[in-house]
């Protein structure tokens, strides 16, 4: 996966927006104005995404390609290395479970209108 598949993948979501709030190199998908994944959109050298911190641990030691949150929470969040070492679909299914995440936080009525997207 490439950076343009990583973007594309993520703004085809309900409610995401594509935000560089800290600089001009970090892009962040958040869904409706909270974060689920961000990257750096010149180094594409890997990816955060939100975790289940029981989910987050197993991962760590299932792949060397996971490894905890660079500059987050490293209770729920992973950093993904984009090294090739992992297909594609995990990757996705990783974004996914990231977005469901943080979509399942939000207050009922905000996830209700995710499905008008």
């Amino acid at each position: 996966m490439n950076v343009e598949q990583f973007r594309s993948y993520c703004l085809a979501k309900g409610g995401v927006t594509e935000e560089f709030p800290f600089d001009e190199e970090t892009m962040v998908f958040k869904v409706m104005g909270k974060m689920f994944a961000l990257a750096d959109v010149t180094v594409f050298e890997s990816i955060n995404l939100k975790c289940d911190p029981e989910q987050a641990v197993l991962l760590r030691e299932q792949y060397p390609a996971v490894l905890p949150g660079y500059h987050m929470n490293k209770k729920h969040w992973n950093t993904v290395l984009m090294d090739g070492s992992l297909p594609d679909k995990l990757v996705k299914q990783w974004i996914d479970n990231s977005y469901n995440l943080v979509a399942a936080r939000l207050p009922a009525k905000v996830r209700a209108g995710l499905d008008q997207f």
